[in-house]
């Protein structure tokens, strides 16, 4: 089944730029994602034996705050 998605004219040109002469939009798609996919696979694990993941949280945790206090 195919689904449709709106972009504007810029993010329809940079994903002209990126996509292959032989490939479709959703061949551009999937790769992107898979790319994607691969990054956060290789990344996975970066943090462990360190404090970062807390420290990501409560930072989160203080933006979250601070944009509900506004």
């Amino acid at each position: 089944m195919s689904k449709f998605i709106r972009v504007d004219e810029e993010i329809h040109a940079a994903l002209e730029s990126l996509k292959g002469d032989d490939e479709t939009f959703d061949d551009l798609l999937s790769r992107l994602v898979e790319e994607r996919r691969e990054t956060a696979r290789e990344g996975a694990g970066l943090w462990n034996d360190t404090d970062a993941a807390e420290k990501a949280r409560e930072a989160r945790s203080e933006m979250k705050r601070s944009v509900g206090d506004r």
